[in-house]
């Protein structure tokens, strides 16, 4: 089962800079996204999105609702994957300090709201922040996660077909009791996975951009 929230929109231009976003022409206005979120991202790219906004902050509290928190985490990560620029607010429970790392392979948002040391953190993720920092790929028979969150380079591979099974389940938030639990297990003791309310969400990207050499990632 996939979350999912009815009929969400966004502002969108068709540059990244500020500056040529306010010339004629480069607005897109107000873009409704209806349906599932899975190909959303691409859907604003070819329309010429290239940079967009949120229209209100992710909100991860425990009395939010998930399905926006899971649509509104769904496309700033697809869009982080294709470079879009994406000006976004984060807001997490007061005592939830550190569960921003979590998500230091995302953008950072405009803001960081709740949790004490917000500003320091914010600041830290901006100056960490890279493209392909947590991304997955899928080679001939297996699938493999590199991940740099924590600063060193970590790897997950794996050749069972459960678990990219998996991962398209869990790629826009499903009931975490409706997938495999070993596997899940293995996810959630890698930090691969945020639980979102009732859900599981799948935390990594498959990069649609590279930045650097392939070498280097």
């Amino acid at each position: 089962m996939t979350a999912t929230l009815a009929t969400p929109t966004l502002l969108a231009w068709r540059d990244y800079d500020p500056a040529a976003c306010a010339l004629p022409g480069m607005f897109l206005g107000e873009v409704p996204l209806p349906g599932p979120p899975h190909g959303q991202a691409e859907r604003l790219w070819k329309l010429g999105a290239r940079r967009v906004r949120l229209p209100a902050p992710v909100d991860l509290t425990a009395t939010a609702d998930p399905s926006a928190a899971l649509h509104g985490l769904g496309l700033v990560r697809d869009l982080t994957a294709r470079a879009v620029m994406v000006e976004w607010e984060l807001r997490l429970d007061p005592d939830a300090e550190d569960r921003w790392r979590l998500l230091s392979h995302l953008q950072p948002p405009a803001a960081l709201l709740g949790p004490a040391g917000a500003e320091e953190a914010l600041n830290t993720w901006r100056r960490g922040h890279y493209l392909c920092k947590c991304l997955w790929r899928k080679g001939p028979g297996f699938i493999q996660i590199r991940d740099r969150r924590w600063g060193e380079l970590r790897r997950f591979t794996a050749d069972e077909p459960e678990y990219e099974t998996v991962i398209d389940a869990l790629d826009h938030g499903a009931l975490a009791d409706t997938v495999p639990k070993a596997v899940l297990d293995d996810f959630r003791s890698e930090q691969l996975v945020m639980d979102i309310g009732p859900y599981a969400w799948w935390l990594p990207y498959r990069v649609n951009r590279w930045l650097q050499q392939s070498i280097a990632i």
